[in-house]
């Protein structure tokens, strides 16, 4: 297990303020010197503004850019690996037409769109912006990799510090952890003798793990008069087969993730993450980023894993889609239908969701795509079976869709 992240929460203002960003900066470093003296790594240090319209002083979209900019040069001079701009919303929607702009105007700064939440219901008019803004950003690089950095969101609360979803709530500064744990579902499945005690060996792991991080982050946090928001304990995973979510999938005698099976397990998985008891925030689940796990790349590549599939998984364990490599031809119509599929999962199962979908400039389905980036594995372009939606789906309205009565 490795963390994945330090995140930081602050609301910086407009024009910028440097101090919040220093003094959250501070208390990462510190916190990320205190979990490594355990013996625990820490990938990134990343800190997350407020939505830019309800920032102290709201940021106009045609300031965003600009705002990307300031940031950046602000997380170089402190130490900070990666900032996140907060999410458009669907109440303002020249916020979406600003996102590519945003993106290219950085290296390290990464944004999102909210499509989806209780309160605007499934905004059709924002989910189609957002597919347009994926539709634009992937061209800013010859192969596509500007998406990385961009993510719809559906039913996602601010505090989770996972990128690119993650945003403020406006209050106090705070901190959270998200994890790289993959390799704890690999290892207490792989090592198991039945189903119970795969479940008791992942629960007590899970548990002892986020108990350490807590009690340090908490430490630190109190000292620098930073709230802490939890743990969220993802099953983030690394190109290996070691520390792939796929592989701990496999691991239940499964020939291959994305046949029949793979839903029971990875929902096995998830309910493991349900029972164990730590302080949470964000996601708690199960991440299945396609270009991030090798084995799922793999099968993905080979036809055994689809975007249907991934659609499945997300109504029982998955936190969405992610990094789903599709054509570089592929609509922003057949994109937002997508969306709006993903969408109404969230606020049926009242459950965070994300989408980042990452068309390949010259690619069609099949073919092969290979990053020099040392978080993506080697895979496939996906097929979207999914077309423009017209009549009651394509208006300029919402969805007003509420969670399943139990």
């Amino acid at each position: 297990m490795k963390v994945r992240a330090l995140t930081g929460f602050i609301d910086p203002g407009w024009p910028l303020n440097t101090e919040p960003i220093k003094s959250v900066a501070a208390c990462l470093q510190a916190c990320q010197e205190a979990l490594q003296e355990v013996g625990i790594e820490v990938q990134t240090l990343r800190l997350a503004t407020p939505p830019p319209s309800e920032m102290k002083g709201p940021v106009p979209p045609a300031d965003r850019a600009d705002l990307a900019r300031k940031l950046e040069a602000e997380c170089f001079a402190h130490g900070v690996d990666y900032g996140a701009i907060g999410p458009a919303l669907p109440d303002e929607p020249e916020g979406y037409d600003v996102i590519p702009e945003v993106i290219a105007a950085t290296e390290i700064i990464f944004t999102s769109g909210i499509f989806a939440d209780p309160l605007y219901g499934i905004s059709l008019p924002a989910a189609r912006a957002c597919a347009q803004a994926i539709h634009e950003s992937s061209t800013i690089s010859p192969d596509g990799f500007a998406n990385l950095r961009f993510a719809a969101l559906a039913n996602v609360p601010p505090g989770a510090p996972f990128f690119p979803a993650a945003f403020h709530d406006g209050g106090s500064p705070a901190i959270a952890v998200a994890t790289e744990a993959a390799d704890v579902a690999v290892d207490a499945i792989l090592n198991a003798s039945s189903i119970d005690s795969a479940r008791r060996h992942l629960v007590v792991s899970i548990e002892d793990h986020a108990s350490t991080l807590s009690q340090i982050a908490q430490r630190i946090a109190s000292k620098h008069d930073h709230r802490f928001l939890g743990v969220d304990f993802s099953l983030a995973p690394f190109p290996e087969e070691a520390r792939s979510i796929g592989t701990a999938m496999e691991a239940f005698s499964l020939s291959a993730a994305g046949l029949s099976g793979t839903a029971a397990a990875a929902t096995f998985i998830a309910d493991c993450l349900d029972r164990a008891e730590f302080s949470r925030t964000g996601f708690c689940g199960l991440f299945l980023p396609v270009l991030e796990d090798s084995v799922l790349a793999a099968r993905a590549a080979e036809g055994k894993l689809t975007v249907t599939h991934l659609l499945l998984y997300a109504t029982l364990c998955g936190t969405g889609l992610d990094t789903i490599p599709l054509p570089g031809d592929v609509t922003p119509g057949a994109m937002a239908s997508l969306l709006i599929d993903l969408g109404a999962l969230a606020l049926r199962h009242n459950k965070p969701l994300t989408a980042r979908l990452m068309p390949i400039p010259g690619k069609v389905v099949g073919d092969e795509i290979h990053f020099d980036f040392p978080y993506f594995a080697d895979s496939r372009v996906m097929n979207l079976p999914a077309e423009l939606l017209e009549g009651l789906l394509g208006g300029s309205g919402a969805l007003d869709i509420g969670p399943r009565l139990s």
